[in-house]
């Protein structure tokens, strides 16, 4: 095959990262791809040298496997085949694929000592050589095979832990309450808090890692499109929240798009305020298309600015200025989608079917965008802002049902931030959420909101499904109720579609965190932490202050037997009340038992909204009658957490005990098998 085309994929890697090199080429093989993969770099000479130029002139791929040996080694041969790829890119255009370089481990960009055709392109974090699917799937579309046609890649081996697993102190007598080999067994995760504290997150740090949803995406992204928020353009520059509103609006219409793909809010304003080209953000979020604009706004008028663009070559196929009044933003945002919709059905989607939206006054929607803007922010203080902005803007427009339904909304994520721990949270969402499908049935959020306390306030489930099979007939797609359909499985005993759904939620919204959080979550009591772990590395590179995944990584790392380094992440938690959650379990491995008792008094001080997790710690701690008292808190109050309480080793200690068995029964949690 040798000098003539092919499809073949050429890896390079020093002798160092072999095995990890061999991971990714089992992958990629497994999915039906020729790799070139020498493994006899040592033998060197004349004729396996011509053979590796060769090679390197004729592969369809090049992919430079990047770690801190490679940024270690000032020579070696993977140095050389280097060059020869960067001289080859000299005769390629820019815009065909030839270098898809692959890191490893945390290697920085910055600091790889890489040609720099390396760096124009962007890097595909595989930890330790782990190769979900999708990059198979990505490499086959690179090449033009077809991705149908290639068989799921094998999950790759991980790689075998670094030390014996941990002993784990216990009290009183200081006993071990839980020997090595029941640690590596059984300590599948340190149950989380809260999982309804954060419905959608907003990372704000430059995005340098791919995973296997966003390679998902990319290679269905034909009819895609991504709403960037507006930029705010007035003079005062104080209409933030209007401008994204606006383009909030537009994502909400255009996923009413039959056969259109519209990454989720969360994802699309991740890019707000920085300095990422068009195709990066396109490459980013897996979409052919991004739309784009501007609000001058002052007084009572407004200027609209809006453009349709290609992102594969910067082709703009639409753009249009609107100079209206502010009472006529429903009409320009309508005007905007239907533009853009017969654009993408013209070249895309053969059909255009954006219904008109429901007028209301411009001062009830001023109101609700702002309230909006402070839902999303997340803090108990705008929380409780937002509320009364969208009870103002209720009290202007009674029949204004996103209002409503988002007002539902933020009930729930105070109720998740121990804000409301009475139930009458839950009667205001749901009161809220009935209220606005009364009165607009296709709204897809107020029957998540009401699954969400059907499961967390009377624990019926069958109401809770209901609700969200609504959900998947309005809005199949919607990456908040793939979410709220994978914390339904998980408290039904269903981890393996729960594992489903939560990656459903990161491709609809690939830059959530939130999503990756709960997605590494159910890997971690899926059993594999070592996949549970590289998703979280990603979302750390990805925004290091995202609450709670640092101590994510700590349950995986504990797992994985690495006390030491596991205490170490717990440490780096930046959000309180997650580092207050591993502080005792991170002081107890690591026989710090002074620190341990101090790490609980402080948690059991700091208790409300997280009862669940003190009883956790006190079965940890091996104190069963205190774990049993405050579960009994926490299933009394409603505490969120509790859904997460089937396969907790935390609570090892004492499954065995009839209470448990009782307290699952008294919840109404159904039976399921040992294997799902």
């Amino acid at each position: 095959m040798l000098g003539q085309a092919s499809h073949a994929v050429f890896l390079s890697y020093a002798s160092q990262d072999a095995d990890a090199a061999r991971r990714i080429c089992e992958a990629l093989r497994g999915a039906g791809i020729e790799v070139w993969f020498d493994q006899s770099e040592l033998r060197g000479g004349d004729v396996w040298d011509q053979k590796i130029r060769q090679q390197i002139r004729d592969c369809a791929l090049f992919v430079p496997i990047i770690s801190a040996n490679t940024a270690a080694r000032g020579e070696g041969y993977f140095r050389l085949e280097w060059g020869l790829a960067d001289q080859r890119t000299q005769m390629i255009a820019r815009n065909k694929t030839f270098i898809v370089p692959v890191c490893v481990d945390a290697t920085p960009d910055a600091g790889a000592d890489v040609p720099e055709s390396f760096l124009r392109v962007q890097w595909t974090r595989l930890p330790a050589g782990a190769t979900p699917r999708a990059f198979s799937q990505r490499i086959a579309t690179l090449l033009g095979l077809p991705v149908a046609a290639a068989p799921a890649a094998p999950p790759a081996a991980a790689p075998p832990p670094a030390a014996e697993p941990p002993r784990v102190a216990a009290a009183p007598l200081r006993v071990r309450l839980i020997a090595a080999a029941a640690v590596a067994a059984g300590l599948v995760a340190l149950i989380a808090w809260q999982p309804w504290r954060m419905l959608t997150g907003a990372p704000g740090a430059r995005v340098t890692a791919q995973d296997d949803t966003a390679g998902a995406a990319a290679s269905g992204a034909a009819k895609s499109i991504a709403v960037l928020p507006f930029a705010d353009m007035s003079e005062k520059h104080d209409q933030e929240y209007f401008s994204d509103g606006l383009a909030e609006e537009l994502i909400d219409v255009l996923t009413r798009v039959p056969n259109l793909r519209v990454p989720a809010r969360t994802s699309s304003f991740s890019f707000k305020g920085k300095a990422t080209t068009i195709g990066e953000i396109a490459h980013t979020l897996g979409v052919t298309h991004v739309l784009e604009g501007s609000v001058r706004k002052s007084g009572d008028h407004m200027r609209i600015t809006a453009q349709l663009v290609r992102a594969d070559n910067g082709f703009h196929l639409w753009s249009q200025t609107y100079d209206r009044d502010v009472r006529d933003i429903f009409a320009v945002q309508d005007d905007i989608a239907h533009a853009v919709g017969e654009q993408l059905r013209i070249t895309l989607l053969g059909t255009d079917a954006v219904a008109p939206k429901q007028i209301i006054g411009t001062e009830a929607h001023n109101l609700y965008l702002q309230a909006r803007y402070l839902t999303d922010r997340d803090t108990a203080a705008e929380l409780n802002q937002a509320v009364l902005l969208y009870q103002q803007a209720l009290a202007l427009e009674p029949n204004y049902a996103p209002a409503w339904a988002w007002l539902a909304f933020c009930h729930v994520r105070r109720i998740g931030q121990g804000l409301e721990t009475t139930g009458a949270g839950f009667e205001k969402a749901t009161a809220a959420a009935k209220r606005a499908i009364a009165i607009d049935p296709q709204l897809p959020e107020p029957y998540m909101m009401l699954a969400i306390a059907h499961m967390q306030y009377d624990r019926d489930w069958k109401a809770a499904t209901d609700a969200l099979a609504k959900v998947v007939a309005l809005d199949p797609n919607n990456a908040l109720g793939q979410q709220t359909q994978g914390h339904l499985s998980v408290a039904i005993g269903r981890m393996s579609d729960a594992l489903t759904h939560f990656r459903r939620a990161v491709d609809g919204d690939p830059l959530n965190l939130l999503h990756r959080k709960y997605l590494a979550r159910a890997l971690h009591y899926a059993g594999r932490a070592a996949e549970s772990a590289a998703v979280m590395r990603q979302a750390i590179e990805i925004n290091p202050q995202f609450p709670g995944l640092h101590y994510e990584l700590g349950r995986a790392l504990l797992v994985l037997g690495q006390p030491d380094v596991a205490r170490a992440a717990f440490e780096a938690e930046t959000d309180p009340g997650w580092r207050r959650f591993g502080l005792p379990p991170g002081y107890l491995v690591t026989h710090h038992d002074r620190e341990a008792r101090a790490a609980l008094a402080a948690l059991v001080a700091e208790s409300v909204g997280a009862e669940f997790q003190v009883a956790e710690t006190y079965a940890f701690f091996g104190e069963t009658e205190k774990s049993f008292e405050w579960l009994e808190r926490a299933r009394t109050l409603h505490d969120p957490g509790i859904l997460w309480i089937r396969r907790d080793p935390l609570l090892a200690s004492i499954v065995a005990d009839p209470r448990y068995s009782a307290l699952l029964q008294q919840m109404a949690m159904p039976q399921v098998s040992k294997d799902d």
